[in-house]
């Protein structure tokens, strides 16, 4: 089994993996634990992955030795742990940010779900866009306020375009 250390966030995954691209199957092993795997490319940049049973279709967009990933609304920037080094800290992934929230990749602002001023749950989704022929909800990396939407419908978006700002819900312990 060839093995890796990935980056994903701040985690530091082990995994080791033997997949057959034939196939378009596999085993890997992360932190320990083995799962079934299978993929299909549908067409550069997504795939269908079924993963102990479940299906999920996941983006992949590379940029420099990361590679940005959206599964379900959700996006992280993953790497090479050995080759990240000191400069890693200064990426952060859409759930790591302090309230702003970025496509994964060139996108089309379909929807914007929230207006300024909402008060948001951890999860809730708050816009959704499109890249190729494919919606994706972005949504709340945790609980707070709406301060800011920097978008709107039909928008033409990219990674690193803060689409939504949202000041974090401050906890009261009365």
């Amino acid at each position: 089994m060839k093995g890796h250390s990935l980056r994903i966030g701040d985690t530091v995954k082990e995994i080791q993996g033997t997949i057959d691209p034939q196939e378009e199957r596999g085993t890997l092993r992360i932190d320990g634990a083995s799962l079934e795997v299978s993929f299909k490319p549908l067409y550069p940049g997504c795939y269908r992955i079924v993963l102990e049973g479940r299906p999920y279709t996941v983006w992949v967009d590379r940029q420099g030795k990361a590679k940005h990933i959206c599964v379900r609304g959700s996006a992280f920037i993953v790497e090479d742990a050995a080759r990240s080094g000191a400069s890693f800290a200064r990426r952060r992934s859409i759930e790591e940010g302090p309230g702003e929230v970025t496509p994964p990749m060139p996108s089309v602002v379909v929807r914007v779900l929230v207006n300024e001023g909402d008060r948001v749950e951890k999860g809730q989704g708050l816009l959704v866009v499109t890249a190729m022929k494919m919606e994706t909800t972005l949504k709340a990396p945790y609980a707070g306020i709406v301060k800011k939407i920097n978008t709107q419908p039909e928008a033409k978006v990219m990674p690193g375009d803060i689409l939504v700002e949202i000041e974090p819900e401050v906890e009261s312990h009365e």
